[in-house]
């Protein structure tokens, strides 16, 4: 499994968070278990291949730091959604998000630019031109004002 579809799959528990009553930990713990996981792959390729070791690791961090700074992150997405509410954004598109902004704020390791550029692309694949646009421009202006020059890559 690559790094991509890693994330991928971290975006789409990022989604389902908003809509189960179980943690995160709990999730990831029913979702990752090989037999539930496989047990998908007959519906989506994504999941035909069990995640190594390091990329269930890298799920489950971006996963579980995600629902533990979700307020946070949402807070973030409002302030820089110019004339947007919140609850005009797509749930796939705050989950994108959601998860980019973790991996910038708290994933050192990702360069900023592999971090913003793969979130436009899984955008690519679940919103229309206009909403991957605007993605964009919220994550960039994110970086631009919420992180240090220092450390922008």
């Amino acid at each position: 499994m690559t790094r991509t579809a890693a994330r991928e799959i971290a975006v789409r528990l990022a989604y389902e968070l908003g809509y189960t009553d179980e943690s995160a930990q709990e999730m990831l713990d029913r979702f990752l278990d090989p037999e539930h996981f496989l047990s998908l792959g007959g519906e989506d390729p994504l999941y035909r291949e069990l995640p190594d070791e390091k990329q269930e690791a890298y799920i489950r961090k971006v996963v579980g730091g995600v629902g533990a700074h979700g307020a946070e992150l949402d807070g973030y997405i409002e302030k820089y959604a110019i004339g947007w509410r919140f609850e005009r954004i797509p749930r796939v598109a705050a989950a994108i998000m959601r998860v980019a902004m973790y991996e910038l704020l708290y994933l050192p390791e990702i360069p900023q630019g592999t971090a913003i550029h793969a979130a436009v692309q899984i955008a690519e694949h679940y919103e229309d031109e206009k909403v991957v646009a605007f993605l964009n421009g919220i994550l960039g202006t994110f970086v631009r004002e919420e992180l240090p020059e220092e450390v922008r890559k």
